[in-house]
């Protein structure tokens, strides 16, 4: 622990924390970014934030400049929650579920 919260005060690691299995806990959950036009990104970025469904967004350097997870108790409900975020803002959303589970093993040498 004492080398953990070493590591994390260099900033060699920035956060320490499990991975889910989040399918396992029931429910649906999905990827989705769009495009907000730059002089109306903080009013699409309050919608989008005010939704329940809408766990976290990160803006980006990229035509999709805003990227978002959606959580909802069944699938059906995502396709809904798409459809309020393209109605309530004007942007198209795209959504990119997870399709394959990757593992990627990372283990540090002492």
């Amino acid at each position: 622990m004492a080398r953990l919260a070493r590591l994390l005060a260099q900033g060699v690691l920035t956060r320490v924390g499990p991975l889910y299995q989040i399918e396992r806990m029931g429910g649906a959950f999905t990827l989705a970014a769009l495009h907000a036009p730059v002089e109306a990104y903080e009013l699409v970025a309050q919608c989008v934030n005010a939704l329940p469904q809408v766990a976290h967004n990160y803006a980006r350097d990229h035509e999709l400049n805003m990227w978002f997870v959606i959580a909802t108790e069944t699938p059906d409900e995502i396709e809904e929650v798409i459809a309020r975020i393209e109605q309530d803002t004007g942007c198209s959303v795209l959504n990119f579920p997870k399709s394959r589970e990757y593992f990627v093993e990372l283990k540090l040498k002492a």
